[in-house]
């Protein structure tokens, strides 16, 4: 599978003195889903701003879709085919009606109209909100905000989608669906989360950060049963994993 990210040696402070990356190396190929997780602070929303170039500054460490961020022009071209979901989808959802706000990527994309009503149709019944397109988005529960939001981004069929927090406020079903719609995405996604049952059913890698810094890089299984290294950056181990750990170690006591 091809590359589709690439950061190089990325460092990055914000302009009062606060470090939030420090050397960060990482690669992504077509089609994979990663999992980012770390305490609170950990850099990982800071991450993916930055990857979209959103914090004032050219990201010329990153290389997306093959394109080297060295310049606005560069960084523009990518933002079109790449889409991020931010953690409160309220900050996404800032239309009067569901259509507008699903409309407004393809829009601005420049599509015509019967394209962009197409696109929005699509969407909104990936999502599961046929019929929603004259809602007022604030009236909605916060699940069907997270699902608009995401309806937002399935519009303009990105190639890569980064996703912060995307189950978090959700009661379980709206979780599950949330899981469901995310698993469907046929593109690369890349996820910031503490919500381990997520990530452990849909991610094929993840990568621990702390303090700014990636501490592992591997998969979900290896790295969140380890106890060690989650408490050494200020993480618990899933109590769920914990059981089936203590399970699996019974049934192997049992049999020796």
């Amino acid at each position: 599978m091809a590359e589709v990210l690439r950061i190089d040696g990325l460092t990055f402070a914000y302009s009062n003195g606060t470090a939030a990356l420090a050397d960060v190396n990482l690669s992504v190929r077509e089609g994979e889903t990663v999992a980012f997780i770390g305490a609170n602070g950990a850099g990982k929303t800071t991450l993916f701003l930055y990857i979209l170039g959103l914090l004032r500054k050219i990201p010329r460490e990153v290389t997306v879709l093959g394109e080297a961020l060295t310049s606005v022009e560069a960084v523009e071209a990518v933002r079109s085919r790449v889409g991020l979901v931010f953690q409160n989808p309220e900050d996404q959802l800032f239309c009067t009606t569901v259509f507008d706000d699903v409309a407004f990527g393809p829009i601005n994309l420049g599509f015509d109209a019967e394209t962009v009503k197409g696109r929005v149709t699509q969407a909104l019944a990936a999502v599961g909100l046929e019929g929603f397109e004259r809602r007022v988005p604030h009236h909605l529960s916060t699940g069907e905000q997270r699902r608009a939001a995401l309806a937002t981004i399935y519009a303009m069929r990105p190639e890569i989608m980064l996703l912060d927090e995307p189950t978090s406020n959700l009661d379980p079903r709206g979780k599950k669906e949330v899981t469901q719609l995310l698993k469907e995405f046929p593109g690369t996604k890349l996820i910031a989360t503490h919500d381990y049952e997520l990530v452990l059913t849909i991610a094929d890698r993840v990568v621990l950060l702390h303090q700014g810094r990636i501490r592992a890089n591997g998969s979900p299984e290896k790295i969140l049963t380890d106890e060690a290294l989650l408490q050494a950056n200020d993480l618990e181990m899933p109590m769920v994993l914990r059981y089936f750990l203590a399970l699996k170690n019974r049934a192997a006591a049992g049999n020796g």
